[in-house]
């Protein structure tokens, strides 16, 4: 591999385009973040609830194990945070049809209603921001995102890519 500081590298790989790239990540993701963060704070949540409400809100059924794979936090961590969105009327579980030992989370509609509120503030900066650079930014984006996310999520992106086309 070549060395970022000396080596011969394309314009956009030399560390001053790859530091300004993470600076650019960090302050996206606190802006992205930050509208959903205040909506969050008056009701006592962080951003571990507003992942579990989404990730609930875009896998309905989801099981308590799956989730996990997707957050990458401890049993501990999503007990705490899950409890509290269950005590809280946002999610519900229902027993598996075929085990009802496996909890199936979905949201209820207080749930949808706050993950839709959420969602709407982030994705009104993100449509404004793929407005200002052009049609091609958003594939650009996708493209990006996935190869800065690990292989075993790409797969998860294939599969939802497969899945819309097969639904046209």
């Amino acid at each position: 591999m070549t060395d970022l500081k000396t080596g011969p590298v394309a314009r956009f790989l030399r560390e001053p385009e790859l530091r300004e790239a993470m600076e650019l990540l960090f302050f996206a993701y606190r802006d992205f973040t930050g509208d959903s963060d205040r909506l969050l704070g008056k009701y006592g949540y962080g951003r571990a609830h507003r992942r579990v409400i989404y990730f609930v809100g875009r896998n309905p059924g989801i099981t308590v194990s799956e989730l996990l794979a997707i957050l990458r936090i401890t049993k501990q961590s999503l007990s705490r945070v899950l409890a509290q969105v269950l005590r809280k009327g946002l999610v519900e579980q229902r027993p598996g049809a075929t085990d009802r030992r496996r909890r199936h989370l979905h949201l209820t509609d207080a749930g949808r209603a706050l993950e839709q509120e959420l969602s709407t503030m982030q994705m009104r900066r993100l449509s404004r921001a793929f407005a200002e650079a052009g049609t091609d930014a958003m594939d650009g984006f996708r493209r990006l995102m996935l190869g800065i996310i690990g292989e075993d999520d790409r797969a998860r992106f294939a599969a939802q890519k497969r899945a819309a086309a097969a639904a046209r």
